[in-house]
């Protein structure tokens, strides 16, 4: 709002030689249409001991100072002038009184500048006032907008004229101001230093569209053709809208990618795209595009762009979903049970889209899901039949990655029934196949001889492990009379299990029994006479330890008790008859 009040007259008092008061008042400034007129108020004072018959006086452009020969625009003792002012100046004030009022009519730019009072009271009692007025010609009106305008707030904007013309008075009119708001004419209004203007104002709210917007204003002279015209542009300031920006962005890992962020803002917003509230590129500009080279689903998510400046901010997001072939399915789980318990295998993935996850055995689909990323697995009581390698398999239209994984079922031995003896001229050989998890240790006993082998005694088993089976084969040489009892005993963690062999024909043939093992050609052993191996052992032990009652324990045999048929050349090779223990 403006305020515009009627203030006393500011008298400049400038001190004489002879000790009395010299003093003039005049506006420092004051403005004009082209082609008007103007009336410069005027006073000034002196001495009262002069006390002067008759007061004359002179304006003086440009200069204060007569040795210069300024030009006079006003003299009251000749009515002399400079021809730039003839017909164009006259005196309103009475210098009797003290009043040095100047009119100018029929203003053209060339009388633009300074303009003097000089005081004659007539002898050496003259003076030359330091303090002169300026005289402005203009040709527009003075639109006054405020510093700041911002949208949504109500704002004052004034055309101001000025009114010190008393032959012609203006008018004024807004122009391009419509749907912005009713004019108000304050009327003329006297300013600090006594000069007048005329006044309207035009109150509206402006929103960011009126940014830009030419507002004008038109001061005309009625009954004349005089009409001056000016003009402001508004400056709205708001805050940024974001006008335009990508929707969501589909791309191929690997491709190219560019997100584009627009605003409309007063002044420039600063512009910056984030993702996960990390600052990826930023400027101070109307638009800004982010450029990602060979996108990895890594960069995939929500990307946010945030415009903003000192009136406000607005942010906006966009999804970019980078499309990719299934990862290498990872599957986490029990892989070893006990035989009976329940299996839960958990095979994961990550792609996009969401892939098809299936889980195989030997080419059998055990489980299937569509577009999801995880897939469970139930074994339910598992069994040995169970056991094995599985593959987890995904698969989306980017591509295809599989993870094989086994399962492992662990259960007491069981003793196949293909284990059986089988006897050949004087040499037996019993296959015992036992199927285990985890390796069975297996032991042959001959109860007739209480004699044990195991495992570990390599002269006489050998064993071959082949998945789950393990097939041991025991070769006595020198059987001349009935076969013994074999019985096959296997323990593992779980358990133990003992069968008698049973015996077949002589003439079949062992090595077609030896099923996995493949075409071993086991060494045949000979098993001395047990007589023979327990006087061997009573000669070296003798002294050592008592002899074993019929209630002892059963000898175990060791390699060192045997002596190997068909062994190679760093062992003896020695064939007993089974007579030689008697």
């Amino acid at each position: 709002m403006i305020f515009l009040t009627a203030l006393p007259l500011f008298w400049i008092m400038i001190s004489a030689s002879r000790g009395g008061h010299w003093g003039a008042w005049m506006p420092s400034t004051i403005s004009a249409f082209d082609g008007t007129c103007v009336s410069i108020p005027c006073r000034f004072d002196f001495p009262d001991e002069l006390r002067p018959a008759v007061v004359h006086g002179v304006w003086y452009f440009n200069s204060p100072y007569p040795k210069n020969y300024p030009p006079v625009v006003f003299k009251s003792r000749t009515q002399v002038v400079h021809e730039s002012f003839q017909g164009r100046s006259r005196l309103l004030g009475d210098l009797g009184m003290r009043n040095c009022t100047l009119l100018l009519t029929t203003l053209s730019p060339e009388l633009g500048g300074k303009y003097y009072f000089r005081g004659d009271l007539g002898g050496y009692n003259q003076y030359t006032f330091s303090e002169h007025s300026v005289l402005d010609i203009i040709n527009t009106p003075n639109i006054v907008v405020p510093p700041e305008v911002v949208a949504g707030k109500e704002v004052e904007v004034s055309c101001m004229v000025p009114d010190n013309c008393p032959e012609l008075r203006p008018e004024l009119t807004w122009l391009g101001h419509e749907g912005l708001g009713e004019p108000t004419v304050l009327g003329r209004l006297r300013e600090d230093e006594g000069t007048w203007v005329l006044v309207s104002l035009l109150h509206f709210v402006p929103t960011r569209e009126a940014n830009g917007h030419r507002l004008g204003c038109q001061a005309a002279f009625p009954n004349t053709t005089l009409q001056f015209e000016g003009y402001a542009s508004l400056d709205v300031k708001y805050p940024p809208v974001i006008v335009e920006m990508n929707t969501s962005v589909e791309a191929i890992e690997g491709s190219h990618v560019s997100l584009f962020c627009g605003a409309d803002s007063n002044p420039l917003p600063l512009l910056t795209w984030m993702r996960d509230g990390m600052v990826l590129r930023e400027a101070v500009a109307e638009s800004l595009f982010l450029e990602l080279e060979e996108v990895t689903p890594a960069e995939d998510g929500v990307y946010a762009c945030l415009a903003e400046n000192s009136y406000g901010q607005e942010n906006s997001t966009v999804e970019l979903s980078v499309m990719y072939a299934p990862w290498k399915p990872t599957v986490n789980g029990t892989m070893v049970a006990v035989e009976g318990e329940t299996v839960s295998i958990l095979c994961s993935t990550q792609s996009k889209p969401d892939p098809i996850l299936t889980i195989f055995k030997e080419k059998q689909i055990l489980a299937t899901v569509i577009y999801e990323s995880e897939l469970q697995l139930e074994l339910p009581a598992v069994t040995p039949e169970d056991d094995g390698e599985y593959w987890c398999v995904a698969e989306n239209q980017y591509g295809q990655r599989a993870t094989a994984f086994n399962v492992s079922v662990e259960f007491a031995p069981v003793i196949l029934l293909e284990s059986h003896c089988a006897a050949a001229r004087d040499t037996v050989q019993c296959l015992c196949v036992v199927k285990a998890n985890p390796e069975p240790s297996v032991a042959f006993e001959l109860p007739s001889r209480n004699v044990t082998v195991n495992e570990t005694e390599r002269e006489f088993v050998y064993s071959e492990r082949s998945g789950l089976l393990l097939t041991s084969i025991l070769t006595l040489r020198g059987q001349a009379q009935a076969p013994p009892r074999v019985i096959c005993t296997s323990t593992n963690l779980y358990g133990t299990k003992s069968l008698e062999l049973p015996f077949q024909g002589a003439h079949r043939l062992m090595w077609a029994k030896i099923g996995p093992v493949g075409a071993v050609v086991a060494f045949a052993i000979l098993i001395a006479i047990v007589c023979y191996i327990t006087q061997t052992r009573r000669k070296k032990n003798v002294t050592e330890s008592p002899s074993f009652s019929a209630g002892d324990n059963p000898h175990v045999l060791y390699s060192s008790d045997f002596r190997i048929s068909g062994a190679p050349e760093k062992y003896e090779s020695r064939e007993v008859s089974a007579q030689e223990c008697h």
